[in-house]
């Protein structure tokens, strides 16, 4: 997917800001402490932080955070939930931070978005030297069965190739790096990448509110929107797992982590 087909799909969120806000899940605690192990300080950047939910996580591991989104809905539902929390807008093409300011850059589910041949020097910019910028994304655990079936029934628009531990690894190995060649130096070290243990807890309506805010729903034409929801509700009425009351989610978040050279 090229930028201009990325754009509506990256700014569609704002419509969904506080539905977002209440159904996303927060990231697993280890995994965020992976990604910022070898950090060499403890200024954090929450970069495209949408309404705070990695950013929350970070400030509960004390973390000296900073956050930055473009979106202005997204970023009035941050400052809400986080009002002690320095949120700026900004993009990870035009960071409004001074150079060498930040230990580590962190985006959850967010780097997919970024402009690398842009974005990349700006982070660079922005790290300290030896900093960290690691990408964070929350997976369905597709080797569960029940969720695997969910996969399929919803379509690539509502749980996609990042969104699961079976392909998430080749989806996101280079997502550090240009989509095409611009001729720059490389900027970041070899990839490291890991998962580690998540779950959320939902009921079959808040499950289909949470996929409802994915970008490929959002921009889903009306009709088709509908019918992929009532398809995934009734999904999950006819499964044990989760046609009654409460149930925990089985999830991964998964990093990427690298080095500024």
């Amino acid at each position: 997917m090229d930028q201009d087909d990325q754009l509506p799909l990256s700014s569609s969120f704002g419509t969904a800001a506080v539905a977002y806000d209440e159904h996303r899940p927060d990231y697993a605690h280890a995994a965020v402490r992976w990604a910022l192990e070898p950090a060499p300080g403890p200024r954090v950047l929450d970069l495209g932080a949408g309404t705070g939910k990695l950013t929350a996580t970070l400030v509960a591991l004390g973390a000296d955070v900073i956050a930055v989104e473009p979106d202005p809905a997204m970023l009035t539902e941050l400052r809400r939930s986080l009002p002690a929390v320095r949120a700026l807008s900004g993009s990870a093409e035009a960071i409004p931070l001074p150079d060498g300011s930040v230990d580590a850059v962190l985006a959850g589910n967010a780097m997919h978005w970024f402009d690398m041949a842009v974005a990349g020097p700006e982070i660079a910019r922005v790290l300290a030297p030896n900093g960290i910028l690691a990408g964070l994304w929350n997976l369905m655990d597709d080797q569960v069965q029940w969720v695997a079936g969910l996969a399929r029934i919803s379509g690539s628009a509502a749980i996609g190739p990042r969104d699961t531990p079976t392909s998430w690894r080749a989806e996101t190995a280079g997502i550090h790096l240009p989509k095409t060649e611009t001729g720059v130096a490389a900027r970041f070290g070899s990839p490291e990448q890991a998962e580690f243990p998540h779950g959320q807890c939902r009921t079959a309506n808040s499950l289909v509110a949470t996929i409802a805010t994915r970008a490929g729903m959002l921009v889903m034409p009306e009709q088709e929107r509908q019918a992929t929801l009532s398809r995934i509700r009734a999904f999950l009425a006819g499964r044990p797992e989760t046609a009654c009351g409460e149930f925990t989610l089985p999830m991964l978040t998964g990093v990427l982590r690298v080095r500024r050279l």
